[in-house]
Parts: C-alpha cells; sequence; structure tokens
C-alpha cells in the first residue's frame, strides 16, 4: 500500500531529469519510473524555459506526487553553464509551487550522503546504489533520471530521519 510518492527532479536547461518512486509504510520501494525532459539547443532560452514548465506540469498531473525532491544548485565549476541551469531550476520551483506541491532541496553532496553513505562518493558509485536499493537491474539511463531517482531516494532517507 504506498504511503508516500516522491519525485525527484535534476534541473537543467538541455535535460530535465526526473524519477518517481512509491514507498509503502513499511518503507519499501515500489514503482520507480523515471525519465527526461529534453530541450533544443536550437530554441531561445525564453522558450527552452517554456517547455520545462509546460512539460515538468504534465510530468506533475500525471504522477501526482506528494512531495517534490529538487536538486539544489551547491557550486558550479563553469559560471557560463550555471545560469542557465539556475533558470531551469526556478522554472521547476515555479511549477511545483504553482501545482500546490511541497517541495524540498538537497545538494549534490546530501544526496551521495543518503544514498551511499559518502559525501564524497563518485556519480557512477550513487547510479549503482539507486538501481541496487531499487531492485533494477541496470543503471537508469540517462544519467539525468538516475539522479531524478537519488533525489526522490534521498528525500525519503531525510523525512525518515526527521520522523525519529
Amino acid at each position: 500500500m504506498k504511503w508516500m510518492r516522491i519525485l525527484g527532479i535534476d534541473p537543467g536547461i538541455g535535460i530535465v531529469g526526473f524519477g518517481v518512486i512509491d514507498v509503502t509504510s513499511l518503507g519499501v520501494y515500489e514503482n520507480p519510473e523515471w525519465g527526461v525532459i529534453t530541450t533544443s539547443k536550437d530554441k531561445s532560452d525564453g522558450a527552452r524555459l517554456q517547455e520545462i514548465y509546460e512539460d515538468l506540469t504534465s510530468v506533475l498531473h500525471r504522477y501526482q506526487p506528494d512531495v517534490v525532491s529538487v536538486e539544489q544548485i551547491f557550486f558550479f565549476k563553469n559560471m557560463k553553464t550555471m545560469v542557465p541551469v539556475t533558470q531551469a531550476r526556478g522554472v521547476v520551483l515555479l511549477a511545483v509551487h504553482t501545482q500546490g506541491i511541497p517541495y524540498a532541496e538537497y545538494t549534490p553532496m546530501q544526496v551521495k550522503q543518503a544514498i551511499t553513505g559518502s559525501g564524497k562518493a563518485k556519480k557512477r558509485e550513487v547510479q549503482e546504489m539507486v538501481a541496487q536499493i531499487l531492485v533494477l537491474g541496470t543503471i537508469p539511463r540517462p544519467d539525468d533520471a538516475a539522479d531524478g531517482l537519488g533525489l526522490a531516494l534521498c528525500h525519503h532517507q531525510h523525512s525518515r530521519m526527521a520522523m525519529t
């Protein structure tokens, strides 16, 4: 029996990754699904942001999550890519807020810590653990979708700790 549905979102301007998990009252993960929203580099930033908003709104309607977990922008090596990613993240938060869905934000280090036990884990290690925890057999593709699932798992981990 589903207790909570969590949608994890990894924001980006070209690819927004998402993953959905249902958590039972016993803490068992069921029905994991994942996917991506992609936008074309040939479009203006405004058109790309609108596409993210519209497509994410459809995802929110389709999955009806109880809560959304969004990656927080923590550090960027390339300032040129930081602005569009930050804009996409803002659109993600707007879409979630407009639907009246509560959300939580986690840094990449928090996700790594929750999934692997180490905030310094490599991306591949996190993806392998996501597949193992959800009993998927293979790592979800593309990477952004696996990151979305990791964010959903991270939120469940944090919400469990908050209840104890």
